[in-house]
């Protein structure tokens, strides 16, 4: 009898296992953002919009998320991330929630958005020798954030 409940256990362990590998998924998102302070939002606002990992790497813009197919998708994790105030590959944050943003987190926009037609400009225009410099890459929030005007190269 106690062969049998544990056979049993170990079978109902296995079956809820191997149903959950089925939902689960994994999927890269590309996300716009800057710094450290940026890479705690996109995470926050991706396990918000249901993932159950978020990593979001600051040098290739590149999230990798994980998440239950039953409770959620990519498309609304990224409608999630895009309410906080980061574009994804996929959807564009309102001007409003992007205006909010700290200062080093304003990242270069996409010119396709919906907001740089709307406003008939090139939201990249005059940036091109300017780099932001911000935050830490490990996320210290209380670094300070500044902009360095970077030398313009001369071209032959």
């Amino acid at each position: 009898m106690k062969a049998q409940s544990i056979f049993l256990s170990v079978f109902v362990l296995f079956a809820s296992f191997a149903v959950n590998a089925q939902t689960a998924k994994k999927e890269t998102i590309k996300v716009w953002g800057n710094c450290g302070m940026c890479k705690k939002t996109i995470e926050k606002a991706a396990i918000a919009g249901g993932a159950t990992t978020a990593n979001w790497n600051t040098e290739t813009k590149v999230l990798a998320v994980s998440f239950d197919a039953k409770s959620t998708d990519n498309k609304k994790i990224q409608q999630s991330i895009a309410a906080s105030g980061y574009d994804t590959q996929d959807f564009t944050a309102n001007n409003e929630a992007y205006d909010k943003l700290h200062e080093c987190c304003k990242y270069d926009r996409k010119p396709e958005t919906p907001a740089a037609k709307k406003d008939g400009k090139n939201l990249n225009a005059g940036n091109e020798k300017e780099e932001k410099s911000c935050c830490s890459k490990e996320g210290d929030a209380k670094a300070s954030c500044h902009k360095e005007a970077q030398p313009e190269v001369k071209k032959n």
